[in-house]
């Protein structure tokens, strides 16, 4: 961990991570939303809630090939704990060789209280998304947002991006009314210019009252 509290971190292969992605992108072209793993420059920005000090707890969904866990990872305490959700079982297998400081957490980012539940987490400081939003429909997105909601609470934060050419569509609109309608409050970053393509991201706090799921 590059920080004042952690020993240095050796960066995975690039070409490595960048296969990875190719790969997966092939296995899955209807669930991948991105078309390269996300800058460190985008992943600074999604990272920005993270707590610096305590021992908060993390949670990363969809973080593929580990871009955005590096970023993570440097501006964690030491006595933190960083969770990752992952559904592709071969980026599981990947992270856990290039990432073995991450608790990668094998499954579908739905199911995330009954995760962290397993794992005895009842409260998360920061959840930070990679997932594809506009490849679900208004169902799935809901559901997702209210597991989030939940393991937020009214202390925790959320950010996760889109991207700017998209951001006119239909779909990018619901999204962001979808927000509004769980978050009290939803703040839109500056477009990140350094990624591909260029991306902005949503910080989300204070969730309204979500009915708890029934398990």
């Amino acid at each position: 961990m590059t920080s004042d509290t952690g020993p240095a971190r050796i960066e995975p292969d690039v070409r490595a991570a960048r296969r990875a992605f190719l790969a997966a992108a092939l296995r899955r072209p209807a669930t991948m939303g991105a078309v390269a793993p996300s800058s460190p420059r985008l992943g600074a920005v999604l990272a920005s809630v993270v707590p610096r000090s305590g021992s908060p707890v993390v949670v990363e969904l969809g973080p593929g090939t580990g871009a955005v866990s590096a970023v993570i990872a440097t501006k964690l305490p030491a006595d933190a704990q960083h969770l990752a959700v992952e559904l592709d079982p071969d980026m599981v297998t990947f992270l856990r060789r290039t990432r073995p400081e991450l608790e990668v957490v094998p499954g579908n980012a739905a199911d995330l209280g009954a995760l962290l539940a397993q794992r005895g987490v009842t409260s998360v400081d920061a959840v930070i998304c990679g997932l594809p939003w506009a490849l679900f429909d208004d169902a799935t997105q809901t559901a997702l947002l209210g597991e989030i909601s939940r393991a937020i609470g009214a202390t925790g934060a959320f950010t996760t991006f889109a991207y700017l050419h998209g951001m006119t569509l239909g779909a990018a609109r619901r999204f962001r009314r979808t927000l509004r309608e769980t978050f009290d409050e939803v703040l839109v970053t500056a477009t990140v210019w350094r990624n591909l393509p260029p991306a902005f991201v949503y910080v989300c706090r204070r969730p309204h009252a979500v009915p708890r799921a029934d398990r």
